[in-house]
Order: C-alpha cells, then sequence, then structure tokens
C-alpha cells in the first residue's frame, strides 16, 4: 500500500480495528541505565505532570492506551523472547525520561527532514517502518543505523492483523523483518500492531522472531493533519515522565509532522526532558 492509500484505508479500518484489536494495558519497562527489575503495572494510568506538561493525551478510540518503552541502542535480546498477552504502554524509571516513535515510513519526502532534526539535537528516535516502504528506501534504514535510531517491524503493507489468517501475519512481519536486517545491519527486536490491533497471532509470532510489542503513550494524532500547532500543542501537553510518542513519517502528507518535531523537540529538551531509547528486558 503506497502513501496515498494509506490515509484512505487507515480511515476505513479505524472503527474495527477498536473492537477487534482491543489489548489491556501493559508491563512496565526499565529506561535505559536503570537497574530496577521490570514489575507488572497495577493498571493503565495518566503519566505523571511534569512541570511543562498536563495530563496525557488521551489516545484515540482505534488505538492502545497508554504504551511503554525502554532505552539503549538496538541489541538482540538472550534468550528465548517471551510470549506477551499485551504490549509495552509505558516507561518506568527515574527523571524526566521519554521516547519518540514514528510510524509508517521511511519516506523520502519526510523521513530526511526528520533524521535532520533529530541530528541537530543530537536525538535517537524509533521508526516502526513498513517493508512496501522500507525496501525502496534502504539507504534511509542505513542512516537510521548509523544515526543511532532503533528501526522497528510495522508489517509489509500495514494491515488490520485481526483480519488475518496466522499464515498471512507471519509473511507480512517475515518479509519486513528481511528488509530491515539487509538495510539496517540487525534484525529488528520490536514490533508494532498497524492501528493498535494486536491479537494472540501477532504476539506469538512476534516472539518467534524475537521481537517485543511497543506501543504508545502519547498519540499525536498527525496522520489527521490537524495543523503543525495542534501536533505541538498534543505533545506538549501529554509530555510527561515515561511517555511515548506516535507520529508519523510516511502515510500521507507528513510535512505538518516535520514542522511540528522542530518545534515541540527544542521545547522539550529546554524543560528538562531526556529523549530516549527503549532496552530490552526479558522477564
Amino acid at each position: 500500500m503506497k502513501n496515498d492509500q494509506l490515509l484512505t484505508r487507515r480511515r476505513a479500518l479505524i472503527a474495527a480495528a477498536a473492537v477487534l484489536g482491543a489489548a489491556g494495558a501493559g508491563s512496565a519497562l526499565a529506561l535505559s541505565g536503570g537497574e530496577e527489575p521490570v514489575r507488572p503495572a497495577p493498571a493503565p494510568a495518566a503519566p505523571a505532570a511534569g512541570p511543562r506538561a498536563g495530563s496525557a493525551l488521551k489516545p484515540s478510540a482505534y488505538r492502545l492506551q497508554p504504551l511503554t518503552g525502554y532505552g539503549g541502542p538496538p541489541r538482540a535480546a538472550p534468550g528465548r523472547t517471551p510470549v506477551r498477552h499485551e504490549p509495552f504502554l509505558r516507561m518506568s524509571g527515574r527523571g524526566r525520561t521519554m521516547v519518540l516513535t514514528f510510524d509508517d515510513g521511511p519516506d523520502p519526502r519526510y523521513t530526511p527532514h526528520i533524521l535532520d532534526t533529530l541530528a541537530e539535537h543530537d536525538v535517537r528516535a524509533m521508526f516502526f517502518v513498513c517493508g512496501e516502504m522500507a525496501v525502496d528506501n534502504q539507504d534511509l534504514l542505513a542512516r537510521m543505523a548509523d544515526d543511532g535510531h532503533i528501526v522497528g517491524n510495522h508489517t509489509w503493507t500495514h494491515p488490520l492483523l485481526t483480519r488475518l489468517r496466522r499464515s498471512r501475519i507471519r509473511s507480512e512481519m517475515e518479509r519486513t523483518s528481511d528488509v530491515i536486517e539487509k538495510a539496517y545491519g540487525e534484525p529488528p527486536v520490536w514490533f508494532r500492531a498497524p492501528y493498535g490491533a494486536w491479537n494472540r497471532a501477532a504476539f506469538q509470532l512476534g516472539a518467534e522472531m524475537g521481537m517485543e510489542p511497543l506501543a504508545w503513550t502519547v498519540d499525536s494524532l498527525d496522520w489527521t493533519t490537524p495543523g503543525t500547532r495542534t501536533i505541538v500543542h498534543r505533545v506538549e501537553d501529554g509530555a510527561a515522565p515515561g511517555v511515548v510518542v506516535l507520529s508519523h513519517d510516511a502515510g500521507g502528507n507528513r510535512s505538518q509532522s516535520v514542522r511540528a518535531l522542530r518545534t515541540y523537540l527544542p521545547q522539550l529538551l529546554d524543560s528538562g526532558y531526556h529523549i530516549t531509547l527503549p532496552r530490552r528486558r526479558n522477564a
């Protein structure tokens, strides 16, 4: 599915994903540099308010609830990857640490600008890529590797997994992992279900491929192109220790997302937030 089709398909599948992709609250992960054991979160909760932030933005109806992250460079986790029953939904740890994630790319029209902004501020982020986009833009995956970003698996064509047979889900994930490994230099160790619609097969297959499921806390809803200022306000209002921000670098016109990042990233850094990467910690 190409960029001009993805936005249309996304809107058509929102309602179905809300019903079929429902999942419970996830476990909390440890931040980079922390040594605390991973413990299940007692219940999904709004992130703690930071000095610049109010309450975290409530995810849209078709998305999962608050997500979790980690921190550190991408590396394969030792041993067998556990099969989760829900994605990680937020980060635990000390300090005002956040994770920025970008879905659906890479897109040569927008992804390079996002990478430029991240490099300007010496910040690392996560990119959950679609195989059909990555296969034609492997140079951008190589740049992500060179710049120290994490590349995750977001399936090949961005389908609603809860409507697919297990064999099709496997194909979507395996083909994407193959392209990532070829261009990025390592197989992905994170995956994210399109539309936030997870099912048992996705969790099982992801674990078989050595990947952990990661969702998000703050949905910028940038894919609706609400305006640069609105995107900035959503990210800043949702900013708090432990949140993971969802944005997009493909799937439609992402010029607003590019401009918004240029505004909110330096403001978050000036407010004392540390933008980090997730580190896997198997249970």
